[in-house]
């Protein structure tokens, strides 16, 4: 008898368990995303914000029979949430925090689209909203329009947001930016993200990217592996400038050219890079282990320095919003930092590896042993990688899609030609300065 209720017992200890899991799940809100304009005229500032009721549960908006709003009675509702955005979110002005010299708002439905213009937008906060509009509860929006005095539509800009600090960076703010006399950019915020500039001025913009690039090829353990690969048969570090220059030279290409739309896209193109990485990796590795061909390597190095420059795109891509209007400043800036790390890197690697080449794990064979571990390493990634690859639909052979190839093809011609003439030149200038270490260990 016994037995028929365990079960049930067991279903009951299980759903008491759950309860507070699935009551925290509920109780975050459904719509998480901040909708704003921050457009810039000669005196003013002025951000036109939409947020989710979902995330306004603080302010006590009157209810009316059937769960909707009370429309007419949510003036004193409206003021307290125009205060709470007002203390929550910030503009500044070169470092100095604006005061709204005016509010206005009111409750949105769902089926509201001005926010799909700036205009419509402030010409849709300055009416007041239909008798007959029903509004359920947390299924709708606060539509708020603040201006701010200026000194300079040429000042430095930026915003902070707090709003539902609390839920981090699940909530995200969705911001327009429009300055006087540009064209507008689109910015996306996570939250608690801090104060970020609207328009940083180029060298607030050149420091925040050459950290990233640091930061980026510090933390990318197949980066990493990659110049360990190409560090493995040298020990000194004027032996490697020539072959990190063409490494350098095949990023900076298709960084460049992804930071400006012309790589090619779809959900098939990221897998294929991790793919090529991985099995760029790898074969570096092989080349180790069989010996390698150092007057060669430039090409190799150049070719996957191509390969590697996706996956610096695909991280920078997200942060580029934070360039302002200077793309091309932030794209020299990363690739600065980048080539910091590598440095970094090298200085590190090189040293580690003369202390380890000692002993019996000198000469070829501690250039074996350790390629062989990165082998083994890389080979997995490749095929778990290619298996990601494989179940990822391919795209259609289109035109636009084959005039994208075909100026890859070229770029990868042009750096196979640079790499040709960059190592030319190096043997012309510093005769034996490519040979392998094995060579002139005694040198």
């Amino acid at each position: 008898m016994m037995r028929r209720w365990v079960p049930f017992a067991a279903a009951g200890l299980l759903c008491t368990l759950l309860a507070p899991i699935v009551a925290s799940a509920h109780d975050l809100p459904l719509d998480r995303m901040i909708n704003a304009f921050v457009k810039i005229e000669p005196r003013q500032a002025n951000l036109v914000i939409r947020v989710p009721l979902d995330l306004l549960r603080a302010v006590p908006f009157p209810l009316e029979q059937g769960g909707r709003y009370n429309l007419a009675a949510s003036g004193p509702a409206v003021e307290m949430a125009l205060k709470a955005l007002m203390s929550d979110l910030s503009v500044w002005e070169n470092g100095v925090r604006l005061a709204p010299s005016s509010q206005i708002g009111h409750l949105a439905s769902l089926s509201d689209r001005s926010f799909e213009d700036y205009d419509q937008a402030v010409a849709s906060v300055a009416e007041p909203v239909a008798a007959d509009t029903k509004i359920s509860f947390e299924l709708g929006y606060l539509d708020a329009h603040f201006v701010y005095p200026i000194t300079s539509p040429k000042s430095v800009f930026a915003i902070q947001s707090q709003v539902a600090a609390d839920l981090g960076a699940y909530t995200k703010l969705s911001i327009r930016y429009i300055p006087l006399g540009e064209a507008s950019r689109a910015m996306l915020l996570a939250g608690g993200s801090g104060r970020v500039s609207l328009d940083p001025p180029w060298y607030e913009a050149s420091a925040g990217f050459v950290v990233l690039g640091i930061k980026h090829i510090l933390s990318g353990v197949d980066h990493l592996l990659f110049l360990l690969c190409l560090i493995i048969p040298f020990r000194r570090i004027i032996g490697l400038i020539p072959v990190i220059t063409a490494f350098t030279l095949g990023h900076s290409v298709t960084l460049i050219g992804t930071a400006y739309g012309l790589a090619p896209v779809g959900a098939w193109f990221p897998p294929f890079v991790e793919t090529a990485i991985a099995g760029s990796i790898f074969y570096m590795a092989i080349e180790n282990i069989i010996g390698a061909n150092l007057s060669q390597r430039w090409i190799i190095t150049g070719l996957f320095g191509l390969v590697h420059g996706f996956g610096f795109a695909d991280v920078l891509k997200e942060q580029l919003q934070f360039a302002g209007s200077y793309l091309l400043v932030a794209l020299l800036s990363f690739n600065v930092g980048i080539e910091i790390g590598q440095l970094a890197v090298l200085c590190l690697f090189v040293p580690a590896l003369a202390l380890l080449f000692r002993g019996r794990m000198s000469g070829r064979m501690g250039i074996i042993v350790l390629s062989a571990i990165i082998a083994n390493v890389a080979w997995q990634w490749m095929t778990q990688r290619g298996e990601v690859l494989w179940q990822t639909p391919w795209p259609q052979l289109t035109l636009p899609a084959l005039m994208t190839l075909a100026r890859w093809v070229v770029a990868f011609l042009l750096a196979i030609g640079a790499a040709k003439l960059l190592a030319k030149w190096i043997e012309r200038k510093w005769p034996g300065l490519s040979r392998p270490a094995e060579n002139r260990a005694d040198s």
